[in-house]
């Protein structure tokens, strides 16, 4: 089915016949109407309830005028910062300006602001007074209790409170926003719809009901169900870090859709509510979201600027599931797309790889099939369906629970029957994969499998670390984990007389390593000659566990004391130890092994700086 972009201007309605918008979505990305892009989602979702819908991409937020483009929407603003946290997509590790967005024409930066949800928001507010406004994204769904924001280096309130918004959509959002602009359709309150967070003044008294008394926030009295939770309130966690340990652990705990509870965190005199995730999509629901006809290219109006850069490494993907059972407590998928696996059925996945493939910009190659983690596609637990996830143990740590089971069968006939169609002559797996699943016998087919035919060369994995207790503090697998691994897949390309490496992910600077940890990982490189260029440096991501530990420097639940490096000065010598290779380095490695009192180890990284060696 052929379709076309949604509107972004004046033009664009007139060519419709459209004198109003139901919806306008504002996004601090560019408008590229590809699956991989949130905005696209939920304005194509929208539309196919029967919802005319606008998007306003980019709009300059020194001024009001972009946000009247396209007039005001009948039901409500929805405003997202894009793919990305906003801060974390203009500003390096370091707190530097980036010098390339890849979400925006030709790369450019400085296109979105500084916590776009906010400026957005308030602009939208400046120049439409009470038009309802519905915040999402990625940015918005961690941001939706009292957090630690490491720009400010505060604890920031919800940004609920500083978007002056209606409601926020927490997760992926599709049910929520559809289920939002049906009640504001019907003109009915917005309390208890479930993957959302809203501001009112908590009633004197608890009640198996949830309501609301009028349609805007401020001065609104919610009756919070049987069973809420309150958490500490903004006051407590922004001068206490173990009252903002003790918040974490119980947002943390109820993120399960079954099991989790209607959540309320006090700031002044209101609360934010926060209600239970929303219920797991089955396979049928998932295939809608991803087969809606999307036109699958950034909107002609950048064709001067050169295109989208960052929409080059997705045009030809496919993205097979959602959701990731590991919980690296780095990573924000946990509190973003859950735990619990949700995968596409082979049938709309294979039906999404024909339609690229006869794309005539299309030369052969699908550059990838996977989501948060490729291996766990059709991955399922007997207990996701009806009861959750265990509270008190995790899916894959220490090692992979016996009532996981993996759909390695069902991958490998995917992805052949995806390599037979008429154009395609590749289809590499290139999202992260977990090689702790991959280690035991019954994975050997399916690694073989995946060397064979869908590894461009090199296979991408995340060690991260190679001290156990780090990796602990991490919800990593020990390190003997990745050296069987490694064994393996060496055994494995050499029997198929391939020369394939690995891209080894590693993280500089996590709570829990010292320098000494660092070095003991830089030391263990050389001796295998790999000088690392995937290394990224820890930032503490709000509502995650290790941003968390970042700045209350324990574990919020055990309390134990962590060591946290924190210093800039500190940060760029664990970067230089494991960049050993790099000659610019030198003189931070002195400073580090000064600092140890091992500077006779000088003389080892320094003949360590060899030309042309393998680089992962």
């Amino acid at each position: 089915m052929q379709t076309d972009f949604l509107p972004i201007s004046q033009e664009d309605l007139k060519k419709k016949g459209w004198n109003a918008l139901d919806v306008i979505i504002v996004t601090g990305d560019a408008y590229v109407d590809h699956p991989s892009y949130g905005a696209a989602i939920i304005g194509r979702t929208l539309e196919a309830e029967g919802f005319r819908v606008g998007i306003i991409p980019q709009p300059d937020w020194r001024h009001i005028d972009d946000f009247k483009k396209l007039g005001k929407p009948r039901l409500f603003f929805g405003v997202t910062a894009g793919n990305m946290d906003s801060m974390v997509a203009n500003y390096t590790a370091g707190k530097r300006p980036r010098k390339k967005d890849d979400y925006s024409p030709g790369g450019n930066p400085g296109l979105r602001p500084d916590r776009a949800t906010i400026v957005y928001s308030n602009r939208i507010r400046e120049a439409f007074g009470d038009v309802p406004i519905i915040i999402g994204g990625i940015e918005a769904s961690l941001r939706r209790f009292a957090h630690y924001d490491w720009w400010d280096d505060s604890v920031r309130r919800s940004i609920l409170l500083d978007s002056r918004a209606d409601i926020l959509v927490y997760g992926m959002g599709e049910i929520q926003v559809v289920e939002i602009a049906q009640r504001l359709l019907q003109n009915k309150d917005l309390a208890g719809i479930r993957g959302t967070a809203i501001v009112g003044k908590k009633s004197g008294g608890m009640d198996k009901r949830t309501g609301i008394n009028d349609k805007r926030q401020t001065g609104n009295v919610i009756i919070l169900p049987e069973g809420s939770i309150e958490i500490p309130s903004y006051e407590e966690v922004s001068k206490d870090k173990t009252r903002f340990n003790e918040a974490f652990k119980i947002i943390y705990t109820n993120q399960d859709p079954f099991k989790g509870k209607v959540l309320a965190q006090k700031h002044d005199t209101r609360y934010v509510i926060q209600y239970p995730p929303p219920l797991p999509f089955s396979a049928g629901q998932l295939d809608k979201i991803y087969e809606l006809p999307y036109m699958r290219s950034w909107h002609p109006v950048y064709i001067k600027s050169g295109g989208i850069p960052g929409f080059e490494t997705v045009k030809f993907s496919i993205i097979s599931h959602r959701g990731c059972c590991g919980e690296c407590s780095f990573c924000s998928l946990y509190m973003h797309q859950g735990r619990i696996i949700q995968s596409r059925s082979k049938r709309s996945i294979l039906n999404e790889a024909s339609l690229i493939s006869e794309r005539p910009e299309f030369k052969g190659t699908i550059t990838d099939i996977g989501g948060p983690t490729a291996n766990l596609y059709q991955a399922t637990c007997t207990l996701w369906k009806h009861t959750g996830t265990c509270q008190d143990k995790h899916c894959l740590i220490p090692v992979k629970c016996k009532n996981l089971k993996t759909g390695y069968r069902e991958g490998m006939e995917l992805y052949s029957r995806i390599l037979a169609l008429r154009n395609v002559k590749h289809a590499f797996i290139e999202s992260g994969i977990r090689y702790d699943l991959l280690i035991d016998k019954d994975s050997s087919e399916y690694l073989a499998y995946l060397c064979k035919h869908h590894i461009s060369g090199q296979m991408k994995v995340a060690p991260e670390h190679s001290a156990d207790h780090v990796l602990k503090i991490m919800n990593k697998p020990t390190f003997d984990v990745y050296d069987k691994f490694v064994i393996k897949y060496n055994e494995i390309n050499k029997s198929l007389n391939k020369k394939q490496y690995l891209v080894n992910y590693l993280i500089s600077s996590h709570p829990g390593s010292t320098l000494e940890d660092t070095l003991s990982l830089a030391l263990y490189l050389m001796k295998r000659n790999i000088h690392p260029e995937q290394i990224q440096d820890f930032t503490p991501l709000p509502l995650t566990l290790s941003g968390t530990m970042y700045y209350t420097e324990m574990h919020p639940f055990t309390y134990e004391h962590i060591y946290v490096p924190k210093t800039f000065r500190e940060r760029k010598m664990h970067r230089a130890l494991i960049q050993h290779g790099n000659s610019k380095n030198r003189a931070m490695i002195r400073k580090a092994l000064k600092i140890m009192h091992k500077e006779y180890l000088f003389k080892r990284f320094i003949e360590n700086e060899k030309p042309n060696v393998r680089k992962t």
